[in-house]
């Protein structure tokens, strides 16, 4: 094959692999209604960075570069379920879990 096609052909190539949208990358997070992401599955908009109010989850996966914040109280406050207090949980970057309490609002980092 002559070199001249074959370094063209890359660049298409190249070209195609930089053109991909983001949500094509494979980044991606999940709170499940059941323990061990089993459930039903609410996805988690990576790019809205505010508190977020979802359905009780008792686990959750994160295959993206981002962390997420997890309250098990309503509207981000932290504490434990009904209480105030500082607990929250902060599901790490290529992580899963499984809460000992249904989890109901997140914030992405």
């Amino acid at each position: 094959m002559r070199p001249a096609l074959m370094a063209g052909g890359l660049a298409v190539l190249a070209s195609m692999a930089l053109a991909l949208p983001a949500h094509a990358s494979g980044e991606h997070a999940e709170f499940f209604s059941g323990t061990n992401l089993t459930g039903v599955k609410h996805e988690v908009d990576l790019a809205n960075k505010g508190c977020v109010n979802i359905a009780p989850a008792r686990s959750a996966g994160n295959i993206s570069s981002a962390d997420i914040e997890v309250f098990f109280n309503a509207d981000c406050r932290k504490g434990w379920p009904g209480q105030s207090g500082d607990t929250y949980y902060v599901l790490g970057s290529l992580h899963q879990a499984t809460y000992p309490f249904a989890a109901v609002s997140y914030r992405v980092r």
